[in-house]
Formats: C-alpha cells, structure tokens, sequence
C-alpha cells in the first residue's frame, strides 16, 4: 500500500509540472499565432490512452510517463519532422516568427516552471507557516561527524553563529555547510569555552566524499517514544521508553547511529537490537521492513524543542520568493557533485524521484516536493543541451546577436546529438536505480 501512495503522489506530481510546463509553451505560441498540432501529457508512441482534436491541435494522454510535449509547426523538435519541414514556409508556423517571439515561446515553460515553485511555496507559508529550532533549542548540543572532530569541534558542541550571524534554524547548518560559502562556526564547547573555527574553502566536497551530509545532529539518545502497530518492533516486543544500546552487537550511543545501523543492515534479514528497559537489558531480534525501517520514533522531549510560527499573506510572498531563490542557489550548488565519481553513482531515476514521496499520503509534503521538483525541472530545462529548451534559446540568441540564423541541417542534427545525450543520461540514472534496487541499496 505504501508503494502505490509513493506512485499515486509521483503521477499527481509528475503530471501537474508536465501540463504547466507544456502550457508555457503553448500560451504565447497561441499568442504568436503559430499553430500547436499537438500537446500531450506523457508520450504516445504507436498509441495514446485518450486523444481529441480540438480545432487545430490533438489534445492527448500518452501511455509512456516520461515526459510530455507540444508539437509546434514548423519547428525543428523531438518530432523530427523532415517532411514538413521540406515544405515552404507558411505563416503559422514557428520557423516563420521573428526570433524575439520563438525566444519567448521556448522560454515559457521554464518560467512557468519558477513561477509554479515560487507560488507553491508562498502558499505553503501562509497555510503552514513554518517550523524552526532557535540555537538554545538543542539542550544537549550535537554530535559531530569526524570530518568536523579534525578542525577542533567536539560532541555536545552547541552552534552560535554561522558567519557572524545566528541561525534561524540551526538544524539547517549541514545544508549550509554542504552548499553555501560557509568560512566558519561559532561554539560553545560542552566545558562552556567558546570558539570561532573557521571553515577550509573544500568543505562541502569534503562533507560529500565523506558520506554523511548531516555532520551535526542533535544529540539524542536512542530512547524510544512511540512504536507503530504490527510493524517489526511492536511485534518483537520493544516498548516505549526502551533504550537502544546496540545494534548487532555493535554499540549506539545516538539515535542517528541507530538509524544509519538499521539502514546498514542487509534488506531482508533479522536484525539484533539490544535495550535497556529500566535499568534491564534485553536483546529482540526483528527484520525491517521493505524501507529499511522497524516501526519507532526517538523521544525528543525536552532535547530538542520545535517552535512554530505563522505568516499572513503578505509575508508569505517575500518568503516565497526567498524559499524559491535559495532551494534554486542550492540545488545549482549541488549540481557541481555530479561530476565527481561518486556523484555518477549517486545519479537517481524515477524510482529514486519516487522514493522521495513519504509513505503516507501528506499534502505539506506532497507540494514542498512538488515546488522542489518544479524548479529543479526548470534548471534542467535551461541547461544549453539541444533538445533541451535551454539548447533552442543559445541557437535563437546567437541568431539575435549575430544576425544569422542557423540552417536547418544544423538544427536536425544539433536535436539528435541532444536527443541522443539525453536518453544516454536517462538510461544511466535509472540504470543506477535498477541496480541499487537488485542490489539492495534502493
């Protein structure tokens, strides 16, 4: 049931972002006059699931969900359409329009993309607010990866500045760190000394090759506060309040190395937790489930305490528009990883997309990544790769600046080199998520 909710919300996801983003082609190609003869929510080779044609342009559901498109007349696309392309220039048709016009057509469906993430997420403000731990909220400071141990910092270190500044949220330290200029962290060591460190320049590639993009995390014990009914640990008799000591016989001193402990465990075997239940210890053997999970949640009361706050309308927008700048800055960050041997392999596909849905169905979580997805599908898009409408807008500005445009065999072939790299790249990554998934790593 769990992976048909991650399916369900994918689909919805996917399918919302595809429409809008072919909308902000079709709208001003309507505007231009130009004629649109297609436009389809996922593709349709051979056949379709639904087709109508209304006036000029077949209105489609196709049966493959990788993607969607328009077809415009006249333009030199996926479609490959040689022989309409052969035929003499008729005025509705792309190719026809002055290159202001077909630059604004190609970059309708990336703004749409932006605008959708911005707009989600100034909904998402006024409706939810926003959750955040201020810097004397973590009672007993944080454990410290020993990437970090090496620069000076320490467990139970507690986090003052980051630059200079206080944190609003001072869980969002690890995403600064891995993705912003960071030079350096004031603490308050567990002595009560406190200290500038400053930062090396690589410290977010070090964070990467490291493994662990979360270096701070609170310190909390592995105690346990609820446990979920007929999940692996209800039905191996843990209970409330137990504290996890050891995972296969190999000690936990914090609830993050109990959970990197159970993840680690081969998916489909038993698994040993030992506990301490008043001042007892006791040893249940159990097997996580299909997500490397057992059915439990840490007690936080008191540790940490999550504060909330609320915004009107007014205030949603700025912080909006600031959510959607910093999620595109750091996503545009990351994107340097890829190039690394272990960001090839990190590549995901859609199972890997997918899995980012939570099991439960959850509307908050369902548009925060939707508006994540929205904005890193307008990145993408922008890329100057043909085929890519990125790739279309370099040949339309070159023709602006330089007066010439490109001739259509150039185009044609530019489209298939880039048709070419994309479905390499799409083969790759969800190459990497069929064998993660064999493999047990998925």
């Amino acid at each position: 049931m769990e992976t048909y909710i991650k399916i369900t919300q994918f689909l919805l996801s996917l399918s919302l972002l595809i429409i809008l983003h072919e909308l902000g082609h079709f709208i001003p190609a309507k505007l231009f006059k130009t004629r649109v003869e297609k436009f389809y929510l996922f593709f349709d080779y051979k056949f379709s699931l639904f087709k109508k044609k209304i006036g000029d342009t077949v209105y489609g559901i196709g049966w493959i969900p990788l993607g969607g498109y328009v077809k415009i007349s006249g333009m030199i696309d996926e479609s490959m359409d040689k022989e309409q392309m052969a035929q003499p220039v008729q005025p509705w048709e792309f190719r026809s329009k002055p290159a202001w016009q077909r630059l604004i057509i190609m970059l309708g469906g990336v703004t749409v993309n932006f605008i959708l993430g911005i707009f989600i997420y100034i909904m998402m403000f006024n409706v939810w607010g926003e959750d955040y731990v201020a810097i004397d909220d973590v009672k007993n400071g944080f454990y410290v990866d020993d990437v970090f141990k090496e620069l000076g910092f320490n467990d139970g270190d507690k986090i003052l500045k980051v630059n200079g500044e206080e944190p609003f949220n001072v869980l969002d330290v690890n995403k600064h760190l891995f993705l912003r200029d960071v030079e350096n962290l004031e603490v308050e060591h567990p002595d009560g000394n406190k200290a500038i460190i400053n930062l090396p320049e690589d410290i977010g590639l070090r964070i990467w090759k490291s493994g662990n993009l979360s270096p701070f995390s609170p310190m909390v014990n592995a105690t346990l506060d609820s446990i979920l009914t007929d999940s692996p640990a209800a039905n191996a008799g843990l209970m409330r309040g137990d504290l996890i000591t050891h995972v296969n016989g190999e000690e936990v001193q914090h609830w993050d190395a109990f959970t990197a402990k159970v993840m680690a465990n081969p998916k489909g075997t038993e698994m040993e937790l030992s506990i301490n239940r008043d001042g007892e210890s006791k040893t249940f053997l159990m097997t996580p489930d299909e997500n490397q999970k057992i059915g439990v949640t840490v007690y936080t009361e008191d540790i940490i305490r999550v504060n909330h706050i609320e915004y009107n309308f007014g205030e949603s927008i700025g912080l909006g528009f600031s959510k959607a700048y910093w999620t595109l800055k750091d996503y545009m960050a990351q994107f340097k990883y890829v190039f690394t041997k272990k960001g090839a392999t990190s590549l995901g596909g859609f199972i890997t997309i997918g899995n980012i849905f939570p099991s439960a169905w959850n509307w908050q979580a369902f548009w925060s990544i939707t508006a994540l997805l929205s904005i890193m599908l307008g990145f993408m898009n922008l890329l100057p790769i043909p085929a890519l409408d990125g790739g279309h807008v370099v040949f339309t500005l070159f023709e602006i600046i330089s007066g010439r445009k490109p001739s259509d065999k150039f185009l044609e072939y530019a489209q298939i080199a880039g048709f070419i790299i994309l479905i390499s790249l799409l083969l790759f990554a969800n190459g990497n998520d069929i064998y993660k998934w064999v493999t047990g790593q998925l």
